[in-house]
């Protein structure tokens, strides 16, 4: 068989690689219709409940909150453990917490089993890992986009389908059936993926980290750049209590605010402590100069997150309800025409991995970054006075940039470290989350005009950051055996 027939990348087959990344993006496509079942039925859960403005951003909020730390704890979950027990056990969880929301009978209700709902997002985190199992670094590109694109367009496919559900269950309660729903396909599909998927191929080794509790780098500055960038995912939590602080929903008390703040700053000298002794022999000496990687290329590719994948939890969160107040349109109708934002997952994130593969994955995302600020800044023009169609339009514009540029930041994670992609990419997508609970909470003190204007100034400042410190991979990086000899495997 030719080496051009062995790599080539066959949509229609059901068998090898091709199966594990149709399994795998399944699996995430179910991730998001649950994640962002609500989205689509903020209207209804709005007049269900008497909501305000306030408890409605809350619920967004909350929404994304719990992915960021469970990014991270899924992350190295997946690496000691395995995608296929910890992807079926996410779904299984989810699909329970699911059915929490789904019967809700408060606020408080709603907003905590919303909280929870959170970790779903994680499932990400796991397909990554997987995918880089299966394929190799000049299809890693394409197949990642494929995986993400695909399985980020459950949250179109909630946005186009949940509000029909809801009108066809009928009654008050039509849109706790439609959300029950999407547990029952996860709950079910926990089964499926558990019964199919595999790790790795049939003969190779799953490369797990040497030690836990931390990722291992490589020299002494890596080791303060990577205390350094563990400081927002706290930071951002700390944002979400002072948002339910008594200062402004008032959903925690004082007291209940400075325990999480006390909370947070153990846990985060915790964690200090734990990269400190994953990593105390680099204190003596760096690492071996072939087991060495920079841990700036997370650095930037963990701000490029940010501004791609949180910008669309944000933009996907908040769309179905700007189109229904800015055009005065139904919430069917609001829903399907925010789908289009989503909609572009299904070619562009794969098209930012095909293009990071061919053209390089340094300018590749540059390229995305810079017409994504532009995109923005297009859509903080939006007002009444557009013409609806234009408005739809110029959604899709900037979303192909979006998700075409997080095509381009997971065509390089797996090629960081082998044995901690898991880590690498439970980091890299907590920043996306931390993307979301930021420009979420912006919004809910500004105008959607200076919502996007913001978006559009953290792309700039991303983008600086991307020309500046960004390598491009190449050449190999070594993993260990467990008989001691070294494998090398092909970045470039």
């Amino acid at each position: 068989m030719s080496s051009s027939s062995t790599n080539r990348i066959n949509l229609f087959s059901f068998s090898g690689k091709m199966r594990t990344l149709h399994l795998t993006w399944i699996a995430f496509f179910i991730s998001f219709l649950v994640w962002f079942n609500h989205a689509p039925l903020l209207s209804h859960i709005r007049d269900s409940f008497g909501l305000s403005k306030q408890e409605i951003a809350t619920l967004l909020i909350l929404n994304v909150a719990l992915t960021i730390p469970a990014r991270i704890i899924i992350g190295m979950t997946v690496d000691r453990f395995g995608p296929r027990m910890v992807y079926s056990l996410l779904l299984a969880v989810s699909a329970l917490i699911c059915f929490v929301f789904a019967s809700s009978t408060s606020f408080e209700m709603l907003a905590i089993s919303r909280f929870l709902l959170g970790f779903v997002g994680a499932g990400f985190v796991i397909g990554i890992r997987l995918i880089g199992e299966w394929f190799p670094a000049k299809q890693v590109g394409v197949a990642e986009g494929i995986y993400g694109g695909w399985g980020n367009f459950g949250s179109a496919a909630a946005a186009m389908s949940l509000p029909s559900i809801t009108l066809l269950f009928g009654g008050e309660d039509g849109w706790r059936y439609a959300t029950a729903l999407t547990g029952v396909i996860a709950l079910g599909y926990s089964v499926i993926f558990f019964r199919l998927a595999r790790d790795t191929p049939e003969g190779a080794t799953y490369f797990k980290p040497n030690k836990s509790g931390a990722m291992e780098v490589s020299s002494r500055g890596d080791m303060v750049l990577y205390a350094i960038m563990k400081l927002p995912l706290f930071l951002t939590i700390a944002l979400l209590a002072w948002k339910l602080g008594p200062n402004n929903i008032d959903i925690l008390s004082d007291m209940t605010a400075d325990l999480i703040y006390l909370g947070l700053v153990v846990l985060y000298f915790y964690q200090l402590y734990h990269i400190v002794s994953v990593n105390r022999s680099i204190l003596r000496e760096p690492a071996p100069e072939f087991q060495r990687y920079k841990f700036k290329q997370i650095a930037v590719l963990n701000l490029a997150y940010l501004v791609t994948f949180g910008s669309e939890l944000a933009v996907v969160s908040m769309l179905p309800l700007f189109f229904m107040d800015t055009f005065s349109l139904s919430g069917v109708e609001a829903g399907i025409l925010a789908s289009a934002y989503a909609f572009m997952n299904l070619v562009s994130r794969p098209g930012g991995g095909l293009m990071s593969d061919r053209y390089g994955r340094k300018k590749t995302l540059m390229i995305f970054i810079g017409f994504l600020a532009i995109g923005y800044f297009g859509m903080s023009q939006i007002t009444a006075d557009w013409w609806l169609p234009a408005a739809v339009l110029m959604a899709m514009g900037c979303s192909f940039f979006v998700q075409a540029g997080e095509g381009a930041v997971f065509a390089v994670v797996p090629l960081v470290k082998r044995r901690m992609t898991g880590q690498v990419a439970g980091m890299v997508g907590a920043y996306g989350n931390v993307g979301a609970v930021c420009f979420l909470t912006v919004l809910s003190f500004v105008s959607p005009k200076i919502f996007f204007l913001v978006i559009c100034a953290s792309a700039i400042f991303t983008w600086i950051a991307i020309a500046v410190f960004m390598e491009e991979p190449e050449g190999e990086m070594a993993e260990i055996l467990p008989d001691g000899t070294v494998e090398l495997i092909t970045v470039k």
